[in-house]
């Protein structure tokens, strides 16, 4: 398309609020008779200035400096001039000064599109998912900052090779904190919320080209542990006179019996109690991690466990279904338990939502569909995780009934 815009560069002195015989250079800009004004930010002396030729007189390496950063900065402007006429956009002289000092929206940052997601998403999205994604954005300035030595980045610079090199970034950070090494899917996860900060970029236009294109993210199955039924029996038959254990114990058996995350468990009041469709008591909330309702009938084993703290005074004082500690605390109090009942797994709160998956509901006949339901996934190939588990330990049980049972040769008795 050919520009039908009259286009200018004037290089100015400005006097005002400047001290007596110096000045401040100046570009501007004039398109179609609208001007726009650049201050340089460089300071000379009124009498070494050629206004004719619009440069600075002599030939001392101060004024050959100064003379080439002005031609540089022409020719930058008459970039930005040339980029906005490719992109057949109604070109303005403020939109080229936009262009030009890297405030358009084609020119926008990191820092700019971090700071735009988090107010974005700020009333979207739960606290502890923004938690998470400003804990990603730590990671993601400090390989900026430590590998490119730089503070921010233009999303034009974002490609390929800077996805690598935040990945290797991530799997060879030392934490000064005495903590393990980031694990390869936590790695993938602080990865993953780049992405969707970038496809935000995308949606935008703030970014023509999405750097991801050919990233392929490398998650590692991990095996969903659960408790046997005799290992859910031996916790079952666990009494301790220590309250912090018992507590521990009727609180991983609740969410064997529930399939509730324990942050759900914790937010839980009796209000959650309600009559269900048959007369008997469900649990009625919502998932707090993804905001999905969850709708279980209580089991007799999860009531006695309610009834239990009923007249807790914890319980009674802050309207709470049922008293809770720490999630740190919790897991560190279930390796005492497992010790005691002889279980060698890494026993941890959220295996009692396996539990439930498995054990308690899926080998017990419960239809996937309604397993899917109680456990609030809003997928049901989440579902069907816990669902090929089932199928694995059949399979193992039946290898062992097919050895027992496998073909011997028949001895043939000589009457």
């Amino acid at each position: 398309m050919v520009s039908s815009n009259t286009y200018s560069l004037l290089t100015w002195l400005y006097t005002q609020n400047v001290e007596p015989g110096f000045a401040i250079i100046y570009f501007r800009i004039t398109i179609n008779s609208k001007r726009a004004n650049i201050s340089l930010n460089k300071k000379i002396k009124i009498d070494s200035w050629d206004y004719y030729k619009s440069k600075v007189r002599g030939n001392s390496n101060e004024a050959r400096m100064l003379n080439q950063f002005l031609k540089e900065e022409e020719s930058k402007i008459a970039k930005a001039y040339r980029e906005l006429e490719l992109e057949e956009k109604l070109i303005t002289a403020q939109l080229v000064k936009a262009r030009y000092l890297g405030t358009d929206q084609k020119h926008k940052t990191l820092q700019d599109l971090v700071s735009y997601h988090n107010q974005f998403v700020e009333k979207k999205i739960h606290k502890n998912t923004l938690r998470s994604y400003k804990t990603s954005q730590k990671y993601l300035f400090l390989y900026v900052n430590e590998l490119l030595k730089t503070t921010d980045l233009y999303l034009k610079q974002l490609d390929y090779q800077f996805l690598l090199g935040y990945e290797s970034y991530l799997r060879n950070y030392q934490p000064t904190n005495g903590q393990h090494a980031i694990e390869n899917n936590t790695v993938m996860k602080h990865i993953q919320r780049l992405r969707k900060m970038i496809k935000m970029a995308v949606e935008l236009e703030w970014i023509n080209k999405d750097p991801f294109i050919r990233f392929s993210p490398t998650f590692i199955k991990k095996q969903r542990e659960y408790l046997t039924e005799y290992e859910l029996e031996s916790i079952q038959n666990y009494h301790s006179r220590i309250e912090r254990l018992q507590l521990v114990k009727d609180l991983f058996l609740f969410s064997c019996y529930t399939g509730l995350a324990y942050i759900d468990i914790k937010n839980l009041t009796p209000d959650n109690i309600v009559i269900g469709i048959d007369g008997g008591n469900w649990i009625i909330t919502k998932r707090q991690k993804t905001g999905t309702p969850v709708k279980v009938p209580l089991l007799e084993l999860a009531e006695n466990i309610i009834n239990s703290y009923s007249e807790n005074l914890r319980v009674l004082h802050s309207n709470i279904l049922l008293p809770t500690i720490s999630n740190q605390k919790l897991n560190s109090y279930l390796k005492e338990i497992a010790d005691v009942c002889g279980i060698t797994k890494n026993l941890t709160f959220h295996m009692a939502r396996h539990t439930f998956a498995t054990t308690v509901t899926l080998s017990n006949g419960i239809p996937i569909e309604t397993v899917s339901k109680m456990l609030g996934h809003t997928k049901l190939t989440t579902t069907q995780i816990y669902a090929k588990i089932v199928d694995k330990k059949v399979s193992e049980d039946m290898n062992i009934l097919k050895e027992k049972f496998s073909y011997k040769p028949h001895i043939q008795r000589v009457s």
